[in-house]
């Protein structure tokens, strides 16, 4: 066959920016409309309605879950709250300065050996691996963080839900409604985003047949990138080096003018806001009154209305989770894996859906190297 039957069709897109590289239907983002869509719903509809647990039922099923198929789910999942002691055994050995998220790789990898079925990919047994994962990730970064502060990891109560149990473990006391609520939130608004680096990933590892550990393991490493994952960390850092809203005008311009990126503005698709930040601009806000300090809320919105005065830009899901989660007391290095605890359902579901319908991914590169390059022996060289 000829180089050029066997040359790209058409010329590459930097980034992939605006190419279709899989075809699914768990999630949509329509970036004119700032839209975002799980499954034909409107993520402010599930936002303001649904929880966490139907929400990962939605992204695997398709479709709502009825009452008695969401009690099963949420059975099921508590059931798989605590994972194995080999793997708190092996966290007790991790480095106390270890990336909290590289620790969650880690353990996700390991987690493959205490699962004789992990090889199974059928839709039935898959199932009961993402059961498993969406269930362990919570107590595998709770655990983490107890275990590097000195601490004994909390024992998962069963009777709470995914989020609740999150803040249990990570505090070793029952959160308040409130905060457990938020929080339930803020897990829907982060499920899944459509075809994202770290979701592309997992669906390239999936395509080879590979299990869902490895899929989601390769999607954890996509995470970690900072352009990627960490967006949000970066914001409070940023805020917590400002310091007052006074300070925040002069700040920004100066950054700008030097080319720095602000962290938590503009989006690869969307083109107005991102609908998951006008929930977590809210949250911002409350979390703010309620504590009776809304400095952080204040500066956030300052920030915003800087970089909209001087650059157009609008806030995504990244820049008012920061303000968040940090009234919530949650360290700043969790802020990428809580991500993770989230977005794990939207995964899953996508590796699910690559399964149902697999086909190698497998694209191809335009080739900008020399060609008919003579061989010279070294010593001639």
């Amino acid at each position: 066959m000829s180089e050029k039957a066997n040359a790209p069709t058409a010329t590459p897109a930097a980034g992939l920016r605006g190419v279709a590289a899989a075809t699914s239907s768990v999630s949509d983002v329509i970036g004119d409309k700032g839209q975002l869509i799980y499954q034909g719903y409107d993520i402010h509809d599930l936002a303001a309605h649904s929880t966490f647990e139907e929400v990962v039922f939605l992204l695997w099923n398709k479709r709502l879950p009825k009452r008695a198929e969401l009690d099963e789910l949420k059975r099921a999942l508590a059931a798989s709250y605590a994972i194995p002691p080999e793997i708190i055994d092996l966290m007790k050995r991790f480095p106390r300065e270890a990336d909290p998220i590289d620790v969650l790789r880690t353990n996700t990898s390991a987690l493959e050996f205490y699962d004789s079925n992990a090889r199974d990919i059928s839709r039935e047994v898959a199932v009961k691996t993402a059961i498993r994962l969406t269930a362990h990730f919570p107590t595998l970064v709770a655990a983490a963080e107890r275990i590097r502060k000195g601490l004994e990891p909390v024992t998962p109560d069963p009777g709470l839900n995914i989020a609740a149990n999150f803040l249990y473990m990570l505090k070793g006391e029952k959160p308040s409604e409130h905060d457990a609520n938020l929080f339930d939130v803020s897990l829907v608004l982060h499920a899944d985003h459509e075809l994202n680096a770290s979701t592309f990933t997992a669906r390239v590892v999936a395509g080879t047949l590979a299990d869902m550990y490895a899929a989601v393991t390769a999607a954890i490493g996509a995470l970690s990138g900072p352009l990627h994952g960490g967006a949000n960390t970066n914001v409070m850092k940023m805020l917590l080096e400002i310091g007052e809203v006074d300070n925040v005008e002069s700040y920004i311009k100066k950054a700008l003018a030097e080319k720095k990126k602000i962290m938590g503005f503009g989006h690869a698709v969307y083109r107005t806001e991102d609908p998951r930040a006008t929930h977590l601009r809210k949250f911002s806000k409350e979390m703010g009154e309620r504590s009776g300090n809304t400095k952080w809320y204040d500066m956030s919105r300052k920030v915003e209305e800087v970089i909209m005065r001087e650059k157009g830009l609008y806030p995504n899901v990244d820049f008012f989770s920061a303000s968040t989660y940090y009234m919530m007391g949650i360290p700043l290095d969790l802020y990428t894996p809580i991500f993770a605890v989230s977005r794990i359902s939207g995964w899953t579901g996508h590796i699910l859906e690559q399964y149902a319908d697999n086909k190698l991914i497998r694209p191809r590169a335009e080739y900008i190297g020399q060609r008919d390059a003579a061989y010279v022996p070294i010593d001639q060289r």
